[in-house]
């Protein structure tokens, strides 16, 4: 089958707020076939950005964007997904925003080559069995412990067994300020439910602030504190983790949802001690990509996770990537109250389970398919010229 159309669709909420919430506005991407087939993705970045990657005039022979690399291609087969993907690099190589934009089409090219040949996204990248995970329900702090106290509860009142807590006003204060907001976050979940942090690189290269909550939060039985240092900061994290183990403290550092591209992601594995390393599918250019971290990941016995705060669409597309591994047992499941989670993919998703696991659809494809009616609601209009010549006009799905 011939690739005949890549659409694309800019969404977003009526208000946008500098929250750290990824939930508030997308890059829908569709690949349209010759056969009448269609495969959704989504991208985690600045969708007007990531968007241009797909439509913006040549500048040279390493800036040639998405549409131009893909539109025409066939597609019958996981090594034409690979070339594909290999191949919108090769004209991309320059543009900046390349593996985050790509992203959403090459989702969208495993989706629709399941669709062809009847097969769930996970057989056709390697794996043999589709396992079950646990979902942490992932959400923001309050802005204190009182307000992060009730979401705690909230998330117990939803029976979830896990959940991650981040960003807000972690790090912005005191060690005791920091400690309050996770005890809280212990009250509220109980003695027995997986809790994880989230740092939200708040201590950029700064080990010793790092390592004083690593201390403080494995007292608080904190599985892992993520990010707490800048991604780049490969040296730090070193530090930072052979301190932890050196001295005992009960506590995994994860990091890695910052890996613009493999290379990142590998040298953050090999190079900085992490226990867990987090990739986002919607940023690391794609299905193609986070399954070659997977796979790395299982080589090196570090625990893969899902970086995923975007719509079930993207949770769909990421436990795909790991759906095979069994001791990689944990899934980010987004939790909060955005229209755009659940919605973009209403009545599918990637729903618990009685005994509260998720799991990657046997089902063609992605296992999942787009709401139509969430996109029209929330497509906000979008024209791209230059000098009168039309490059891009938003449609309606």
């Amino acid at each position: 089958m011939k690739i005949e159309a890549i659409d694309l669709f800019y969404i977003a909420l009526p208000k946008i707020t500098r929250t750290a919430d990824g939930t508030q506005d997308s890059l829908v991407v569709r690949v349209r076939t010759d056969n009448g087939l269609e495969g959704w993705g989504e991208c985690d970045a600045s969708p007007l950005v990531s968007m241009t990657a797909y439509v913006m005039p040549m500048s040279h022979s390493n800036v040639i964007n998405i549409r131009e690399a893909l539109l025409g291609e066939t597609i019958d087969s996981p090594e034409d997904v690979i070339r594909l993907r290999k191949k919108a690099g090769e004209y991309g190589l320059d543009i900046q925003q390349l593996d985050h934009a790509v992203a959403g089409a090459d989702i969208a090219l495993w989706d629709v080559l399941g669709k062809h040949l009847g097969e769930p996204v996970w057989k056709l990248i390697g794996h043999n069995v589709s396992f079950k995970k646990l979902p942490y329900a992932s959400v923001l702090f309050g802005d204190n412990p009182a307000e992060t106290r009730a979401i705690a509860d909230s998330i117990v009142e939803r029976e979830f067994r896990a959940a991650k807590f981040g960003w807000g006003p972690m790090g912005r204060g005191s060690l005791a300020d920091d400690i309050a907001l996770v005890q809280a976050a212990r009250d509220g979940l109980g003695p027995d439910e997986k809790l994880l942090i989230d740092a939200g690189i708040i201590w950029g290269d700064n080990v010793d602030a790092a390592y004083e909550r690593a201390v403080a939060f494995a007292d608080l039985g904190v599985t892992w504190l993520e990010e707490p240092l800048r991604t780049e900061e490969v040296g730090a994290y070193k530090e930072l983790s052979e301190r932890v183990r050196a001295n005992g403290v009960q506590i995994g550092i994860a990091g890695g949802e910052g890996a613009d591209f493999y290379r990142v992601a590998d040298d953050m594995m090999t190079n900085a001690g992490l226990d867990f390393v987090q990739i986002d599918v919607g940023r690391i250019g794609g299905i193609t990509e986070a399954k070659r971290v997977a796979d790395r990941a299982h080589e090196l016995g570090i625990q893969y996770v899902n970086h995923t705060f975007k719509s079930h669409l993207s949770v769909a597309a990421s436990i795909h990537v790991f759906a095979g591994y069994e001791e990689f047992d944990l899934t980010e499941y987004p939790a909060g109250d955005s229209a755009l989670i659940l919605g973009l993919t209403a009545p599918t998703g990637v729903f618990r389970d009685s005994e509260g696991l998720v799991q990657a659809p046997d089902t063609p494809g992605l296992g999942v398919e787009a709401n139509l009616e969430t996109i029209s609601q929330y497509q906000r209009h979008v024209k791209i010229e230059i000098d009168g010549a039309v490059l891009f006009e938003s449609s309606q799905p």
